[in-house]
């Protein structure tokens, strides 16, 4: 059987759908990506500083490797047919562009993924100079690392906008709900560095991750513009979340028996990354479902007050946290209704662009 993996629009001879191989590596890899940053943030917390070469760190670098070799795979051999003048199927990963004066032809979808992966090898050499210079990382909000995260984002909001160009193709559909849950929850981690910000009575995390939480979920919806296109991208993200649940503290104590490293004596088994997704997604997906007809700045607002309402209530239930300070909850939520607005129309807004990523019927080949 022979899978046509290129842009070229010549009908493919075996039976997987055109497009959907590169794309499926794509997505493999910010997978990955997603494992090794659960696990590396689960070591931070239950073993402590690390080195360059861990392996939780070797699924990060991987995860980044096969997506960028993927996306340059697909954009040699669009670039191979755009020389030899053959017609080029925006299909896959949507319509080329030209890059360094048309010397690359690049499918916009894989050029975004390609950029990102680019970027998280700069940024890869930089934290290898950072550990030479520094040692052992102590948090995992270096600068190197934020500058990690931030590329492999990139590479994730290439993955969505790779299936978002055959979002009318069923394995198009699962791909925006499998991408852009990846996305969602891998965001959670990025905000963090929210709280180097003077926030004042506001908790800048919480109400940062209401932000991404309702923008990423309403993209997805409104990529896919069908019944339970928000609810498929909380379902993924609960998915990811109860299997992280038990994967990251599982593999953290596994590995450090096997390097011989003991976990330290205050570790409560709370995995870190997965207890930072809010657990009330769901109930902001279904909401999002059952205010479809409003504008999006109402179920954003909404969805803002959720998840930041919630918030405290999750850490009390996974931490026996204590509830915040009246104030400081009230003003949490009220940026969070003013955030969730604001990202309730900026993810529909996100949504319809990558809509127009799709090619025209007419210009599709079967």
């Amino acid at each position: 059987m022979t899978v046509n993996i290129t842009a070229a629009a010549t009908p493919s001879v075996g039976t997987v759908p055109r497009g959907l191989v590169p794309a499926g590596v794509v997505l493999g890899g910010t997978l990955i990506s997603l494992i090794g940053l659960t696990w590396d943030i689960q070591w931070h917390s239950d073993v402590g500083p690390d080195t360059f070469f861990t392996l939780p760190h070797l699924f990060l670098y991987a995860g980044s490797a096969i997506s960028g070799l993927a996306s340059l795979a697909v954009v040699l051999l669009t670039t191979a047919n755009a020389k030899r003048d053959k017609a080029v199927d925006p299909l896959v990963g949507g319509r080329a562009v030209g890059v360094f004066g048309r010397t690359f032809s690049a499918p916009v979808g894989y050029l975004v993924s390609g950029i990102g992966a680019a970027l998280f090898l700069v940024y890869g050499l930089w934290d290898q100079w950072w550990h030479g210079l520094y040692g052992f990382d102590a948090v995992i909000d270096s600068p190197p690392h934020i500058g990690l995260l931030l590329s492999i984002s990139i590479t994730m909001v290439g993955a969505v906008m790779v299936f978002a160009v055959a979002r009318d193709q069923s394995w198009g559909t699962y791909g925006v709900a499998v991408a852009a849950g990846t996305l969602l929850a891998f965001s959670m981690v990025t905000v963090l560095g929210l709280s180097a910000l003077p926030g004042g009575p506001v908790n800048t995390v919480n109400a940062g991750s209401a932000f991404f939480s309702v923008m990423i979920l309403f993209m997805g919806a409104y990529v896919l513009n069908r019944r339970g296109g928000a609810l498929a991208v909380g379902v993924v993200v609960a998915f990811l979340q109860a299997l992280f649940w038990w994967f990251s503290p599982w593999a953290t104590e596994v590995y450090a028996d096997a390097t011989g490293l003991p976990l330290r004596d205050y570790v409560d088994g709370i995995p870190g990354l997965p207890n930072m997704i809010p657990m009330s997604l769901l109930l902001v997906a279904v909401a999002v479902e059952l205010l479809r007809g409003l504008p999006a700045w109402v179920a954003g607002a909404l969805g803002g007050v959720i998840i930041t309402a919630l918030a405290p209530l999750q850490r009390m239930l996974t931490y026996g946290s204590n509830f915040p300070a009246l104030q400081r909850y009230v003003a949490t939520v009220v940026a969070g209704a003013v955030l969730g607005a604001l990202a309730g129309m900026l993810g529909r807004r996100f949504g319809q662009m990558l809509r127009h990523l799709a090619p025209a019927k007419e210009d599709r080949h079967a």
